[in-house]
């Protein structure tokens, strides 16, 4: 997959990331502005979770905002 797709949708796709992980603030995520190794790192501090797993669940609501749309 291209890695460049979350920076050019983020205005559509940082709501639906705002859902998942509810603890990043709107200024997190103006800061993340869609860089997806800075919004993996932001949800690995307020989540401990694994860097596979939130690249896994990117992915998946990736693929679903996607087929959402068409």
């Amino acid at each position: 997959m291209n890695r460049d797709w979350m920076a050019g949708q983020w205005q559509e796709f940082r709501g639906i990331v705002h859902e998942r992980w509810g603890k990043l603030t709107n200024d997190d995520l103006d800061v993340i502005a869609g860089r997806r190794e800075q919004l993996i790192g932001m949800i690995q501090k307020l989540y401990g979770t694994t860097r596979e797993a939130i690249d896994r669940q990117l992915d998946d609501l990736w693929e679903r905002m996607a087929h959402a749309a068409k």
